[in-house]
Formats: structure tokens, C-alpha cells, sequence
């Protein structure tokens, strides 16, 4: 079982505890704003199934995220997951291995995103063994490209891309892309 603890965070498997709170920040429509909808009950359940599946077959994937409390963290509430896993997209750049996150609008500003980040960017590279991670956005989501920028990833102008799975003139189409290599 892979969990990584950070100064303040703990990245860890998913429990059946999680699926309330990752309902509810899946359905905020502050976190919503650079996604292309909201996901009910039965896509965060297939989210969670997806992600330890990933876990079983490749030893890493995308982490629940719990703000670290004194003592036994078995009760700390999911704030959301941070994690490496192979996107299912094709693209000029797949196969690939992406970081990325989600976090409660109640914990953004607090530096969450890029401590949990940079654990999982450091466990890409030195546990796995990677050779090369990217992440990519919608280009007018600047919390996360600065997340992107302050875990020390590069952007890759010329991999600007549109998103295949979102149609032609979608307002969240256009994607930038970043990079990072240990």
C-alpha cells in the first residue's frame, strides 16, 4: 500500500469514506470552472474503482488527499486526490504518464496542490522511475499552471493541443501542456 506523508498531507489509497466528500467538491462549481461537468454519484464511484485499480496493475496512481491531523489520520477527510496515472487520450504526446489534481475550494491558497504535487512528481521519478511527466490545462486556469510552474515543470508550447474528447468549439477545448523530467 503506497501512501506518501508531506509536512501537512497525506496521500493515500482510497476508502468508501471518500465518496461523499469527492461527490461534493466534484459538484462545486468553483472547482468546476475549468472541467467540463460535474460528476454524480456513480462517476465518483467509477473515479475511485479507476484509480486503485491503477494502484493493483501499476503501483502508482492518483492519491485521496487528507490534511495531516495529530495522532490517527483513518478519520481525516478526503480533500481530494492528487496523482500520476496514464491518460486516456490519444494525443501527439500519449502514452504518457500526467500528474494532476483536485482539491476542495475550501483548502485552495494554502499551498495543498503543490506540496502533494511535487510528493507525487518525487515519487514518479524516484520510486517509479519515470523518465518524463506532464500535466496539462485549459490555458485560462492559472491556479494550476502556476501549481505546474512552481513544481518545476516546463512549458511545452509547441504540445498545445485540443482535448479529443471535447468537441470541436467547446469553450475548455484548447489545452496547454507542461512537462518535467527528473
Amino acid at each position: 500500500m503506497v501512501t506518501i506523508r508531506t509536512e501537512r498531507l497525506v496521500l493515500r489509497r482510497w476508502r468508501p469514506s471518500d465518496i461523499e466528500p469527492f461527490l461534493v467538491l466534484n459538484n462545486d462549481p468553483r472547482v468546476l470552472e475549468f472541467l467540463p461537468g460535474p460528476l454524480d454519484r456513480e462517476r465518483c464511484e467509477a473515479f475511485v474503482a479507476r484509480a486503485e485499480a491503477t494502484f493493483d496493475a501499476r503501483g502508482f496512481g492518483r492519491w485521496a488527499v487528507e490534511v495531516r491531523a495529530d495522532g490517527d489520520s483513518s478519520t481525516a477527510e478526503c480533500i481530494g486526490f492528487v496523482g500520476i496515472d496514464a491518460p486516456a487520450i490519444e494525443t501527439a504526446f500519449t502514452p504518457c504518464v500526467e500528474i494532476g489534481w483536485r482539491l476542495s475550494a475550501e483548502h485552495w491558497g494554502r499551498g495543498y496542490a503543490t506540496e502533494a504535487a511535487r510528493a507525487a512528481l518525487a515519487f514518479g521519478f524516484e520510486t517509479v522511475g519515470l523518465e518524463e511527466i506532464v500535466s496539462f490545462t485549459v490555458p485560462a486556469n492559472l491556479r494550476s499552471r502556476a501549481v505546474m510552474e512552481r513544481i518545476g515543470m516546463q512549458r511545452d508550447l509547441e504540445g498545445d493541443f485540443d482535448h479529443p474528447s471535447l468537441p470541436s468549439g467547446h469553450p475548455l477545448r484548447a489545452h496547454v501542456l507542461y512537462r518535467a523530467r527528473p
